[in-house]
């Protein structure tokens, strides 16, 4: 079992910057993919960006293409998320997701999930 534990989290204004990061623990050698959702109030939840296990593969959505950057540190096992020029529609719940897949981008093969962490943009 993993647990994944978000922080970062905050109010920041449009144009500003914030860096999520999400520390796994438990069966952590079971993961291999991870990656950064979110949840808008009434919508779906949408994958933001995904990292392989070796770093080396990358996902981002095309809204955030340019702006975010996922990272992860395997000795320390956590992912970051660092999110530049923050929109007001980004508002939302973040959460960070784990899978045994070496590379994937579908929500369905992340079987561990954090609590999340509210990203209000204000503008």
């Amino acid at each position: 079992q993993v647990q994944l534990v978000e922080s970062g989290g905050g109010l920041v204004q449009a144009g500003g910057s914030l860096r999520l990061s999400c520390a796994a623990s438990g069966r952590t050698a079971s993961i291999y993919s991870m990656g950064w959702f979110r949840q808008a109030p009434g919508k779906e939840r949408e994958l933001v960006a995904a990292v392989s296990w070796s770093g080396g593969n990358t996902y981002y959505a095309d809204s955030v293409k340019g702006r975010f950057t996922i990272s992860r540190d395997n000795a320390k096992n956590t992912v970051y998320l660092q999110m530049n020029n923050l929109k007001p529609e980004e508002t939302a719940v973040y959460y960070c997701a784990a899978s045994r897949v070496i590379f994937t981008m579908r929500m369905s093969d992340f079987s561990s999930w954090g609590q999340g962490t509210q990203v209000t943009v204000s503008s």
